[in-house]
């Protein structure tokens, strides 16, 4: 039987969200060690074309997840199948957002999960809407995005090295937070998880040709992006001056124009159409594997790469040490203790330690 048939799990899904998490904890202990700016200009130029880009197909594989966790029940149109769906979504939302909350608790501000809890809970209330309407939903949080950008001070609330957002924990700075400035918030990031929603709900992902055509879409249109995105800025440099230009054209994640949000889409759908299509044709390699049963556990690594990664740093002083030779290196080596994890994991148990304890709060 093929793997990708409807019953079957999609396992290039599980490769995708593998190669996003080793890019996620690059970029994070980067962010963390505060080694933005110095080492070797290579790999800051490396490093910094993650950034965005990680956290993007994560969120657009959460919208696939969901659709494809789902499909039966909307396909019946039983209710109650619907909203025993709806239930479980709702709960998935509450251990996130808690989860979530404890991260920031202990002082790491760019933490994801609590947006991922917003974005669940409203696929919970979107779960038997079109696929017209989450295209419009999308493009409507688009929308607000740029009125945001062009009407509010982005800035307000983050420190000078957007290390830290001062009340976080009173109502309007959380609020600010989650829908315009933090890390991942609402206005754009909910389209991402949309777009994943849609996609979902397409035989792309489990027909060869349109798997190839999407992929030179997306890579062309990845591509497009990038170079649109330097020819602005460097156009409108006089105008806008360079901060102005960057703001309303780059492609980094903060702030997250539209630039970004194509660009990172494009890029995560061309990563995601090459996983899919390497996890069909090398299912069988212990590589690959290993990459998948690392990706089966994501939620695990999300959390441990925090709790457990960076412990050691902060009871060393090595936290902060300001290199992003170290921040890599050491990054590698946590990835590579959590493949080995993983795979030795997987042969006792069918889900990772935090998947299982989501599965049993169910």
């Amino acid at each position: 039987m093929n793997i990708y048939q409807s019953n079957e799990r999609i396992f290039g899904l599980d490769l995708a969200r593998a190669l996003a998490v080793i890019g996620m904890i690059l970029v994070n202990y980067k962010l963390a060690m505060n080694a933005q700016d110095a080492g070797p200009v290579w790999l800051q130029k490396v490093t910094e074309a993650l950034e965005g880009r990680a956290s993007a197909l994560f969120v657009i594989l959460a919208g696939i997840g969901v659709s494809l966790m789902t499909a039966k029940a909307r396909a019946s149109g039983v209710r109650e199948l619907i909203l025993t769906a709806q239930k479980t979504l709702y709960r998935r939302a509450a251990f996130l957002f808690v989860t979530g909350m404890l991260l920031l608790a202990i002082g790491w501000s760019a933490d994801i999960l609590h947006y991922y809890a917003v974005f669940l809970a409203v696929a919970a209330l979107l779960l038997q809407s079109t696929d017209r309407k989450f295209l419009l939903g999308a493009a409507g949080i688009l929308v607000v995005t740029i009125f945001q950008l062009l009407f509010l001070d982005y800035s307000i609330g983050w420190s000078a090295n957007y290390h830290e957002y001062e009340n976080v924990w009173t109502l309007s700075g959380f609020t600010r937070n989650l829908l315009f400035n933090g890390f991942h918030p609402v206005f754009p990031w909910l389209a991402f998880f949309l777009l994943g929603m849609w996609l979902g709900r397409k035989d792309w992902l489990t027909r060869k040709k349109a798997r190839t055509r999407l992929l030179l879409i997306a890579a062309a249109a990845a591509v497009f992006m990038e170079m649109v995105s330097r020819y602005m800025m460097k156009g409108l440099t006089p105008l806008l001056s360079s901060e102005g230009a960057r703001y309303l054209f780059g492609t980094k994640p903060m702030p997250p124009n539209l630039m970004y949000f194509f660009a990172a889409a494009a890029s995560a759908l061309t990563v995601l159409m090459i996983c899919i299509q390497a996890a069909e044709r090398w299912r069988e390699s212990r590589w690959v594997q290993t990459f998948i049963r690392t990706g089966q556990l994501s939620l695990t690594h999300y959390v441990a790469h925090i709790m457990v990664g960076l412990a050691p740093l902060q009871l060393t002083g090595l936290l902060e040490n300001g290199s992003i030779v170290f921040s890599t290196i050491y990054a590698f080596i946590f990835y590579a203790a959590a493949a080995v994890f993983s795979f030795y994991w997987k042969n006792h148990h069918s889900r990772g330690p935090l998947e299982q304890l989501m599965r049993r709060w169910e």
